[in-house]
């Protein structure tokens, strides 16, 4: 008799605004009762994803699905990074206001597709990376988005909606602040309106940042915009949602294993749209092949 293998699911209520009553019948149906037994957990509180995922991983469940957006999908892998290597797969349902890593995995957005997949237990490793010891799987970043993901966590209302008011709100009042970014022997120094780094290729709702990064190459993209004019914005954001922001005469790009940014002053950054505070000297570093995660 085959062993069956053990799924823990990891809801946010409230990631994305969306209704999730559906979700227990849609895994009851798509999930593959002959190979997997699960259970639920839903979160209550900030950080609970984290300490969730960390004792599902240390009880010997096989895998820890993820559903919700990115701050809930950056919570489930460190509680599972926590760990060190012989840990659980992370699987995600995509339920959050722009789930950049499952569009950069492709990972289906419809929950009965992403649920299908845990039955094929197809996985890779993949990097992470570390801002001043703390975990982000897809993108972080210091400027503008930083300040908007501030903002937005303040927001009672959950959705892109609300993050696409924030930003044409503030784009006008955002002053660009001067950083050093030292990589590889490289030192840029200018005035930037947002310092992105980026594991994989996008923030969410296939706005591409860095649209050639790879979350398994060892590597991490440095995204520096610099100021543009405000009559340039409809501009940039379709060069984001065209994958064409690389080619802009405001972008400058390095990659490296190793990234120190200094900036003018502490304050907000994000990862993986989470906001926290920082200081002025920003030491990042590629954690490679450090999660499996179920892939199509």
């Amino acid at each position: 008799m085959t062993l069956k293998r053990s799924v823990l699911f990891v809801i946010n209520p409230i990631a994305g605004g969306k209704e999730k009553r559906h979700l227990h019948r849609i895994i009851k149906r798509e999930l593959d009762h002959s190979r997997f037994h699960y259970e639920f957990a839903y979160t209550e509180s900030a950080d609970h994803a984290r300490r969730l995922s960390k004792s599902a991983s240390y009880l010997g469940f096989d895998v820890v699905a993820a559903v919700g957006g990115d701050g809930t999908v950056n919570e489930v892998a460190r509680g599972i990074l926590e760990l060190g290597k012989e840990q659980a797969a992370m699987a995600i349902i995509p339920f959050g206001s722009g789930n950049g890593l499952a569009r950069h995995l492709r990972i289906p957005m419809r929950p009965a597709a992403a649920v299908r997949l845990i039955n094929r237990l197809k996985t890779t490793r993949m990097d992470a990376g570390l801002m001043n010891g703390f975990p982000f799987f897809c993108v972080a970043g210091a400027g503008f988005d930083a300040h908007i993901s501030q903002l937005f966590a303040k927001n009672k209302k959950r959705g892109f909606s609300g993050y696409i008011k924030s930003a044409l709100r503030e784009i006008r009042l955002y002053q660009p602040a001067r950083y050093e970014v030292k990589s590889g022997g490289k030192v840029i120094r200018e005035k930037a309106f947002l310092v992105s780094i980026a594991n994989a290729s996008q923030y969410g709702n296939n706005a591409y940042i860095a649209p050639g990064a790879s979350t398994s190459d060892g590597l991490l993209d440095v995204c520096i915009l610099q100021p543009f004019p405000f009559y340039r914005y409809p501009e940039m954001a379709l060069r984001l949602m065209t994958r064409r922001i690389q080619s802009s005469r405001y972008m400058r790009t390095v990659r490296g294993k190793e990234i120190t940014v200094l900036r003018e002053a502490e304050g907000p950054v994000h990862l993986d749209g989470e906001p926290q505070h920082m200081g002025n000297q920003l030491d990042i570093r590629v954690m490679p092949s450090s999660i499996a995660v179920i892939v199509p």
